[in-house]
């Protein structure tokens, strides 16, 4: 039964898409910081968990969008994050990508984007920029007749499993909903459409369906953690597992998007599995924790500093590997236990950078200086 509940799970794109009547008199549009931001006034007292309280004091800085491609209408949340008008989404709300079968460079913007307010009033939004690799789309509205609440960003290297959380968006296109739950777990990987997943994702429980894509995931103090993006399904609809992009990552596509138009990752050129105690023993490794180099590109940086990966495959219970590859252990003295905590480590790192990886081969440990390259799309 495990095996066919698997193959019936599917990770949906938290966003909604329809068909735009244009013939129609009256049009119903269902939707889909680099500043510093001080929001005193009207915050959730610190330590207190009051969903209505979050609500209250959130609701003005969370936004729905919706997005024209040619005769349809897409649509999600976004939430606001400066006084000079920018908004986070997800980049799937404003571009194609979500759409079957399209490939990251074929993926283009929305025709026209707008957003919408609490008080109804919609407006033009422009496209600054966005980021596939983390999902992650930076608007801005320059409409002056629109009041800006911005929201605070919270810190999502802090975020612990059970701490409880909250969700405002659009699910379904009914704006300004609001669900509650819990952290279900940290860390996770989520699917991005390019090959690379998106590291540090969390898990909840707080219901996020179709219109929730984009929307904030508040703490308990009113500080946005993440941007709801995803959910894991059989039938299509909120199941209790839902996922969002950290906001650490958001952030820091949010400003190189801001101040560049761009966002540059770097990128190593390996493909990763990970040792465990039980590995280590079966192969009789010298480590019993770190990343195991699997594949080299061919000219990349891994390979340009040496990396080795393994010759040959073998299959440990339910797995095939290749385990008398290099070990990566540590990168600039950090302890490296897993794959994914490897991938986390240099998640923020842009290519030109140079990092340090003590790497363990057999017996003989060596330290390897690698400049990063610019990930490939």
């Amino acid at each position: 039964m495990a095996g066919v509940a698997a193959a019936l799970a599917t990770v949906g794109i938290a966003a909604w898409s329809g068909t735009f009547d244009s013939s129609s008199s009256t049009v119903v549009r269902q939707i889909r910081q680099p500043a510093t931001i001080d929001v005193t006034d009207g915050s959730p007292k610190p330590g207190e968990f009051d969903p209505g309280e979050i609500y209250r004091a959130r609701i003005a800085g969370v936004v729905t969008v919706s997005a024209v491609f040619g005769g349809n209408e897409a649509g999600g949340s976004g939430f606001v994050v400066s006084d000079d008008g920018l908004i986070l989404t997800n980049a799937h709300v404003v571009t194609n990508s979500a759409e079957d079968g399209v490939q990251p460079e074929d993926v283009k913007e929305a025709d026209a984007v707008y957003v919408r307010f609490p008080d109804q009033q919609q407006v033009d939004a422009e496209v600054v920029g966005y980021d596939l690799f983390a999902d992650v789309a930076v608007l801005r509205v320059s409409d002056t007749s629109v009041s800006l609440t911005p929201l605070p960003l919270g810190d999502s290297d802090r975020v612990a499993v059970g701490q409880p959380v909250a969700a405002i968006g659009s699910p379904f296109f009914e704006a300004g909903s609001l669900s509650v739950g819990v952290v279900s777990a940290v860390n996770r990987s989520l699917s991005s459409g390019t090959g690379f997943g998106i590291p540090g994702a969390i898990q909840t429980d707080a219901a996020i369906n179709h219109g929730n894509s984009g929307g904030p995931l508040f703490n308990a103090d009113g500080e946005v953690i993440g941007i709801n993006a995803q959910i894991r399904t059989t039938g299509g609809g909120g199941e209790g597992v839902g996922f969002a992009v950290p906001i650490d990552l958001a952030k820091r596509s949010m400003n190189q998007l801001v101040e560049n138009g761009r966002v540059s990752y770097g990128w190593l050129g390996v493909r990763l599995g990970t040792v465990t105690p039980a590995i280590a023993d079966q192969f009789h490794l010298t480590v019993d924790r770190g990343a195991l180099v699997e594949e080299v590109t061919s000219g990349g940086p891994g390979d340009q500093a040496g990396l080795e990966a393994g010759s040959s495959t073998a299959q440990f219970q339910d797995s095939t590997l290749r385990p008398d590859g290099d070990v990566i252990v540590a990168v600039n003295g950090r302890a490296v236990r897993t794959s994914d905590e490897f991938v986390r480590m240099l998640a923020d790192r842009s290519a030109g950078e140079v990092v340090r990886l003590d790497v363990v081969h057999g017996k003989a440990r060596r330290t390897v200086s690698v400049t990063l390259g610019e990930r490939p799309l």
